[in-house]
């Protein structure tokens, strides 16, 4: 039985809609442009799809339609002879253009030109994290504003701006080379961590997990890992990002509710993922020799401690903690030193850790971040304070966007209660 068009096309978009506006700006070389085209076709859609049914192969026909419209865009410029040497006249009759081949040692990809794109040194920082997030990942404003942690209405001004300049600028749509690729790095990096978190844990909507941004993240990892070798934070990132991948399977129960760490079945967790993230870890271990360990590197340690831990309380968590403040010094976030306090309630005990947590009660970034309550209520509830434990785990639950994150929260008041 075929989906009904309007579900199966919501899944293709939602799913698509990075890789049909990556090839795309390869053509009019415009990311703004680009969506704007794809918006297009999701409307062509919309119209064709409940008249005709849905397409055997959704993806491939809103990538054709998209290119479609590209193509028309390009023969209406004065400069389109030139443009239409490069792709060819004309498109394949066929609904689902054949794919070129692959070689294994070309990094011709265009969701990676893509990133490299949306982070061009004339964007700021935040605004190279945000277009990113919004064109790779298919992520909506108020998604991106949960994980910037900042106001929707500045990140949507973040995004439009960021278009304009790209454009005004006449950046190219490359993968750079050389000390281009250094510069833009550190920023290709956060983009493909922030969009592995909004995959692995959603800020919003119904599903906890979302794991075509999971796959998309680690993949651009792993061609960055295949891209710079000596570069040991690229491998850092990939081996976090292996560890984390490792635990998917066992994040969520029969009917799709969060599963904390603490009560994960560890059998469920894949090795073979946990192996490449050890290899991965090794080798930035490898090339950064006698320097100090970047963040990620930092934080893939961490996450091989909870990968080679058997059971929760098997898991050295004096090591995590040690580990979280050479991170809290080389990246200093409050939500580093929330997960600090974490570790530190399981290495040192809950009393300890709630007067850190309390000193973070005054950072602004955190006045309206559910974890911060969470935290709070579960060092509470250690410490046998029941009450005070729901009144926190109430306050997270009404904070928190993800439903199946608010109803864990939520059981977890009701059982502080008992």
């Amino acid at each position: 039985m075929k989906p009904q068009p309007t579900e199966a096309l919501e899944t293709v978009f939602r799913l698509e809609s990075p890789r049909v506006i990556a090839a795309v700006a390869r053509l009019v070389r415009d990311v703004g442009i680009a969506e704007e085209l794809t918006q297009d076709a999701l409307v062509a859609a919309l119209q064709q799809w409940p008249r005709d049914g849905v397409p055997d192969n959704p993806g491939a026909w809103l990538m054709a339609a998209a290119r479609r419209r590209a193509v028309d865009l390009i023969r209406r410029r004065e400069n389109y002879a030139r443009k239409l040497a490069e792709i060819g006249r004309d498109l394949p009759a066929s609904t689902a253009p054949p794919e070129e081949p692959a070689d294994p040692e070309d990094i011709d990809d265009d969701l990676l030109r893509l990133v490299f794109t949306a982070c061009h040194p004339v964007l700021s920082a935040e605004a190279r994290i945000a277009l990113t997030l919004r064109l790779l990942g298919g992520l909506t404003t108020p998604e991106i504003a949960r994980a910037f942690l900042v106001p929707e209405p500045t990140v949507a001004q973040r995004i439009v701006r960021a278009k304009r300049t790209l454009a005004a600028k006449n950046v190219a749509f490359e993968v750079p080379y050389g000390p281009d690729r250094a510069a833009r790095l550190g920023s290709v990096l956060e983009v493909i961590y922030l969009i592995f978190n909004e995959g692995y844990a959603a800020t919003a909507g119904d599903d906890w997990l979302r794991p075509g941004l999971c796959e998309d993240a680690l993949r651009l990892a792993r061609v960055l890992g295949a891209l710079m070798p000596k570069e040991p934070e690229v491998h850092g990132l990939t081996a976090l990002l292996e560890f984390q991948a490792s635990r998917t399977a066992a994040r969520t129960g029969p009917g799709g509710e969060p599963v904390l760490l603490r009560d994960q079945n560890r059998r469920r967790w894949n090795r073979m993922l946990i192996a490449r993230g050890i290899t991965a870890l090794d080798h930035a271990h490898a090339v950064t020799g006698s320097g100090a360990p970047g963040p990620y590197v930092l934080q893939a340690a961490i996450g091989a401690c909870h990968a080679t831990a058997y059971t929760y309380d098997e898991t050295d968590w004096p090591r995590i903690a040690t580990l979280y403040g050479l991170l809290a010094a080389r990246a200093p976030s409050p939500v580093v030193e929330l997960n600090r306090v974490v570790a530190v309630s399981m290495a040192d005990g809950p009393a300890p850790a709630l007067a850190l947590v309390d000193a973070l009660a005054a950072e602004p970034a955190l006045r309206d971040y559910h974890l911060l309550p969470s935290v709070r209520g579960d060092l509470l509830q250690r410490l046998g304070r029941t009450a005070e434990a729901r009144t926190e785990f109430e306050r997270a639950a009404s904070l928190a966007r993800n439903e199946r994150e608010r109803t864990l929260l939520t059981r977890r008041a009701e059982e502080a209660a008992r």
